[in-house]
């Protein structure tokens, strides 16, 4: 089958040239073989412009929660040290009353906890102590109270990985980067995958990295430590933001949970990961599975031919992760949209079209497809 990218060429280099982002990469696997990967655009461009690669490491935002902090809790769950409906003041004695004794690690898992979505609690730390701050913000949540009774509704919340962080570091005895690197990153092969532990001097990071924003409230551009000013102030390590990686690494990540969810790998066990990667279905209109996204029916950033069998996931800094389980596709694309500013929110309208040429040229088709 012949698979014509050529459209998909035009895309990004049309987004460079109208600032949809300064640099991106782009990787299509198909069937278990690469069959697209191209890097353009630029990693900074402040002072200068320097050249993007494939080997540039990115800041992946949110990918932080289905990448990370959701695999360890999977992994969790997979030796019986916890399960999804489990109450999460069990782990976390702080985190109860008015109702939070009903919160489960599920509810966390698919947003439906009840917590309110964001809480600004960097603005009341004066300087950078990421011990006493990322306790100080687990204080904090424990005593925010519930926005909704718990599986009510379906509200994102940074607040709620927050807390799976916690409760991470509380079941493994670890500090979270500690845990998922040697639980997670470095069973999975990654050797580009990390956090950034704003606690840890002198902590190796390669030189080719992705700047984010010109953030006013640190006076600077962000490059090299987590754009996230919650997790900055936590030390660049918590459970809904704070890992670096570069484009290979994620695609052997996802290829890795891939080969998981059809029984061809052990990290994860098969059912276990198809009971995540289904939605939940609790909450009416709600998209969300466990720790990942669904496709919704309208308006998805996965564009509309990706199959109803698919899960993916954004970060804010311009980067997303689509895996199509039923046409055995899956799509990463990372950028440093927030550079220099965050304001830019051109990739809203331009992810579902890039989608769309990538299902059409991966699938041999101009036309398009049924995802019903």
């Amino acid at each position: 089958m012949k698979m014509d990218f050529s459209p998909v060429d035009s895309l990004l280099a049309c987004a460079i040239e109208q600032g949809v982002f300064p640099g991106g990469a782009l990787l299509v696997r198909r069937a278990g073989a690469v069959v697209y990967r191209r890097a353009v655009g630029f990693r900074c461009l402040e002072p200068q412009p320097l050249p993007l690669t494939v080997e540039t490491l990115f800041d992946l935002a949110s990918l932080t929660k289905p990448l990370a902090t959701s695999l360890a809790v999977f992994r969790f769950i997979a030796q019986h040290k916890l399960d999804f409906d489990d109450p999460v003041c069990r782990f976390l004695p702080d985190f109860q009353g008015r109702q939070k004794d009903r919160v489960t690690v599920r509810h966390l898992l698919s947003h439906r906890s009840g917590l309110p979505a964001w809480r600004p609690y960097f603005e009341a730390i004066s300087g950078p102590a990421p011990r006493a701050a990322r306790e100080w913000v687990y204080a904090q949540i424990g005593r925010e109270p519930l926005a909704a009774a718990p599986g009510e509704r379906a509200v994102y919340s940074d607040l709620g990985f927050m807390l799976l962080g916690a409760l991470v570091e509380r079941l493994s005895g670890q500090a979270l980067d500690v845990y998922c690197q040697r639980s997670v990153f470095a069973p999975l092969g990654l050797p580009a995958t990390t956090f950034v532990n704003l606690d840890t001097p002198g902590q190796a990071v390669s030189h080719d990295i992705a700047a984010t924003e010109h953030c006013a409230w640190r006076r600077r551009v962000v490059c090299g430590q987590v754009h996230d000013e919650n997790a900055y102030v936590m030390g660049g390590v918590a459970g809904h933001a704070g890992v670096f990686s570069s484009l290979d690494d994620v695609d052997r990540l996802v290829s890795r949970l891939v080969d998981c969810y059809h029984g061809r790998h052990a990290f994860l066990p098969a059912e276990l990961l198809g009971e995540c990667w289904t939605r939940d279905g609790q909450v009416p209109g709600s998209s969300w599975a466990l720790g990942w996204d669904t496709r919704s029916a309208q308006g998805s950033s996965a564009g509309e031919l990706f199959s109803a069998h698919s899960v993916g996931h954004l970060g804010f800094t311009g980067t997303s992760v689509w895996i199509d389980l039923e046409r055995q596709v899956h799509v990463i694309l990372l950028t440093n949209r927030v550079h220099p500013s965050r304001n830019n929110t051109a990739i809203r309208s331009f992810r579902p079209r890039l989608h769309d040429a990538v299902m059409r040229a991966a699938l041999g088709t101009r036309r398009g497809v049924n995802h019903a």
